[in-house]
């Protein structure tokens, strides 16, 4: 199954008949991409299901309606168990940015937790699920998939925001701060603590 998210409406495409009964269920054949993302939109339905028998397939029609854009991120732990978030929009979130041209998804990761965050002595862990968002950008629809990576560090210095790209704050987040920064986040990083 996919999970996408539309202005954090999630989107489930799935090959398993099973979820017939939930509301806002479509079959690949009822419902247009396009009306799909209006629904969406509209913020009337809480989520929706789309369903296919071939879930690759289906996977693969609904990102060619798409411009795809990508993008890699890391959930960075320190020494005390902490992890890393930065403020922008409004909304706390996970560092990530865009993959620019051949440039590996790990090294990107990396890349872009370090600009975004002022951080250093980085180490991959292990490979996270990929998350999926809808937006627009120049009146297209664009979705983005994030490659995101468990990161762990040692830096005990001072956390810079990038602020030329709208980050405010930047700060390492105990247990119970994460409850709370969790509550106003967008859907596609809940997924990550999940």
């Amino acid at each position: 199954m996919y999970t996408i998210f539309i202005e954090d409406i999630p989107i489930y495409l799935t090959e398993n008949i099973d979820f017939s009964s939930k509301n806002n269920f479509y079959s690949k054949d009822e419902i247009t991409i396009e009306n799909l993302l209006k629904l969406a939109k509209s913020k009337t339905v809480s989520s929706i299901y789309l369903y296919h028998n071939d879930l690759k397939e289906l996977w693969k029609e609904f990102k060619w309606f798409f411009k795809i854009e990508k993008a890699a991120g890391g959930k960075v732990n320190n020494e005390k168990g902490e992890i890393l978030f930065i403020y922008r929009f409004d909304k706390w979130d996970l560092p990530k940015g865009k993959i620019e041209k051949r440039e590996k998804k790990k090294e990107a990761a990396i890349r872009e937790v370090e600009e975004e965050c002022g951080i250093s002595g980085l180490e991959i862990i292990e490979k996270l699920p990929k998350t999926y968002h809808v937006f627009q950008r120049n009146g297209r629809e664009t979705l983005k998939i994030t490659y995101w990576y468990a990161m762990k560090t040692k830096f005990n210095g001072e956390l810079t925001a990038q602020e030329e790209e709208g980050i405010t704050d930047v700060v390492f987040k105990n247990k119970d701060e994460i409850a709370e920064a969790l509550q106003n986040t967008y859907g596609n990083i809940q997924l990550l603590f999940n």
